[in-house]
């Protein structure tokens, strides 16, 4: 049985593990960023009020959702805000379930069409381009690195910023690299020989594995990205085969099952 090591962090593993088990692989979480909540009561308050002051706010994730609503907790209805007509913009269907799960109204949320070649900034910018006007706020949700810096990719921010809205970034949470054990180093070369599928979502997440192993032999090393831009750095690490999964859960499944 062919093994697919799914690298989210543990908060996002299990619907990922689940699916790939019912489709007959053996999946294993191999989390290889950790995430942690990052706004204090203060600055949560700070996020509250530049998102009432925002026509549309972007939520990079469904933890940015998760994260920013625990922050400012249960005590004041921050939904309200889209209720009375703010847009709330994501790439995915998962941050938009996150969205309307916290009450969010769904006809209040922007994002790409699900048949979309790629969920990303680009095609979210085909759907929000039209509501954009000079002088408009846009908040952005994200997480922050390592060193407590909003972290993340900037062309959706620049876009904006060509039309003259005003841009404000807040980090709801704060991402970092697990920490392998040695145990953990040992079993990733054990991985590689076996023909084990790594299975990546971020591209923080393979440059953390390969900085922590660098002695493995990526030659011969396969893995399934979710964006062509992961493809790219995976190869240009020396990544033996690559596949390249478009957004569904089928797509997924045909793009590792290409490399079993």
């Amino acid at each position: 049985m062919t093994q697919v090591l799914v690298t989210r962090p543990q908060q996002d593993a299990s619907p990922w593990v689940q699916a790939l088990n019912e489709a007959g692989y053996e999946a294993i979480e191999f989390p290889l960023l950790e995430l942690a909540e990052f706004l204090t009561d203060e600055t949560a308050l700070e996020a509250l009020m530049l998102l009432k002051h925002s026509q549309a706010v972007m939520f990079v994730s469904a933890n940015a959702v998760r994260f920013l609503a625990k922050a400012i907790g249960t005590q004041t209805d921050w939904t309200s805000h889209f209720q009375k007509g703010a847009r709330a913009w994501c790439t995915g269907p998962g941050t938009a379930a996150a969205l309307v799960q916290c009450g969010v109204p769904i006809e209040q949320i922007d994002q790409p069409d699900l048949n979309a070649k790629q969920l990303d900034s680009e095609a979210l910018w085909e759907v929000v381009s039209s509501q954009v006007s000079s002088g408009m706020q846009v908040l952005f949700v994200r997480g922050a690195d390592e060193s407590g810096v909003a972290a993340g990719r900037d062309w959706l921010a620049q876009e904006l910023e060509k039309s003259q809205v005003i841009v404000t970034t807040i980090a709801a949470y704060q991402r970092s690299a697990s920490q392998l054990t040695v145990a953990q180093k040992t079993q990733v070369n054990q991985f590689i020989d076996k023909g084990a599928i790594w299975l990546f979502s971020s591209s923080a997440a393979m440059q953390a594995l390969m900085k922590q192993c660098p002695e493995a032999n990526w030659t011969n090393a396969k893995a399934t990205v979710t964006h062509p831009r992961m493809a790219d750095l995976a190869q240009k690490m020396g990544w033996g085969s690559i596949s390249i999964a478009p957004p569904g859960l089928s797509s997924l499944l045909a793009s590792i099952k290409s490399l079993a």
